[in-house]
């Protein structure tokens, strides 16, 4: 899931100082799980709005803000709202954001509520942790699913650096270093000797943005 944190109220209404009505989307999935753009969190952003002299002429939370599909379908189902919009606020990642600016005909003001942070697991009590960077040239197979683009703090890729200390990162001393956890998942399995093996520098044309993936049908 991609992880978001909501702008701070003052922030979010220095940016539509100009906008009087105002309409608001969240998202059904990333931002409902980080309590970023849920519904209760869009209702709540509603109450403050009005209560700042602002008029919300409506909102939706489609299930994914991302995906066009359901972003048209939103934007059908409350057009006459739109119609009477100054600005779109959503309360969504990036993607969502852009997605609903790539279908928008009515050429209306958009802007994000949101921060995005990173790709996010989450565990069990709902923490949010950063594991992948979606950097395409995935090597999880080799590290026994720790990710050293992410998790070490100088991506390296054979090996820890000089400065890990009692399995802690050097860069800050309350995590751990990645490296040192590949090495014990390795051990524990009996394959420390596939740690020998130095691979080649990561391919940096691979991470080249943007990224276009056609999905066959």
């Amino acid at each position: 899931m991609i992880a978001t944190k909501q702008k701070t109220f003052e922030c979010i209404l220095e940016t539509i100082k100009d906008k009087k009505n105002i309409f608001l989307l969240g998202c059904g999935e990333c931002a409902t799980t980080c309590k970023t753009g849920g519904e209760p969190e869009i209702l709540a952003m509603k109450q403050k709005l009005e209560g700042a002299g602002k008029l919300v002429t409506g909102w939706a939370v489609p299930k994914a803000s991302c995906v066009s599909a359901q972003i048209k379908t939103a934007m059908a189902k409350n057009r006459a709202a739109l119609l009477r919009t100054d600005a779109v606020l959503i309360f969504a990642c990036g993607s969502g954001t852009q997605t609903f600016q790539e279908n928008d005909r009515l050429n209306l003001d958009v802007y994000s509520g949101n921060d995005t942070l990173f790709i996010a697991s989450v565990d069990a009590q709902g923490n949010l942790f950063e594991m992948c960077s979606a950097c395409s040239d995935c090597v999880l197979d080799r590290t026994e699913g720790i990710c050293p683009v992410t998790r070490c703090a100088k991506g390296l890729m054979n090996g820890p650096c000089g400065g890990q200390k009692d399995g802690k990162c050097e860069v800050d001393r309350q995590k751990d270093c990645a490296w040192v956890l590949i090495y014990r998942r390795k051990a524990n399995k009996k394959k420390t000797a596939e740690l020998k093996t130095i691979h080649a520098p990561r391919d940096y044309k691979k991470s080249l943005k943007p990224h276009h993936v056609a999905l066959q049908q």
